[in-house]
């Protein structure tokens, strides 16, 4: 599986319900690393996703191999200090099958070349392979120019990104 074949897609507000299937997928996975428990429907839920399509510094995307739904990424806004746009992932899921074959790495460039500027992403300091990943991909995105710090129980990278040519 190449990783240089994937699409990235804004997700249409009719195809919300097909996120909210993979935000539990997605969850699921993150339970290892957080305390999070379903509810009594036996669902995790996620309480931004309505804001995705309501938030204009909220942006959703599927991405997909071939046509198949391979994953999301969810992507935020905020302000920082001098008021200035900062960007975030809020979210980062590759299904299993796609994982392990640098999908998630071109994924993440492919990102960070459609937002360009003022990047933050963070991790929870108990998962590992999720820190390794951010590093890595980070540090080939930009060529090691970016800064990482430790805040409690989240590791942060920030960096600045370039458009894509």
């Amino acid at each position: 599986m190449a990783a240089n074949h994937f699409t990235l897609t804004s997700i249409p507000i009719e195809e919300k319900e097909v996120l909210k299937r993979l935000l539990e997928l997605y969850l699921y996975d993150f339970s290892e690393f957080l305390p999070i428990d379903v509810n009594e429907d036996g669902c995790f839920g996620y309480p931004y996703v309505d804001e995705y399509w309501s938030d204009p510094v909220r942006h959703p995307f599927f991405v997909k191999v071939e046509g198949k739904l391979a994953g999301f990424v969810l992507v935020r806004s905020f302000p920082d200090h001098n008021n200035e746009q900062v960007y975030s992932i809020a979210e980062f899921f590759m299904m299993k099958r796609f994982r392990r074959h640098g999908l998630g790495k071109a994924v993440a460039h492919e990102i960070f070349r459609k937002f360009p500027g003022k990047w933050e992403v963070f991790q929870i300091r108990s998962n590992l392979p999720a820190i390794a990943f951010w590093r890595k991909s980070i540090a080939e995105y930009t060529r090691n120019n970016f800064q990482e710090r430790k805040e409690e129980e989240r590791v942060y990278q920030t960096f600045v990104s370039a458009p894509a040519l």
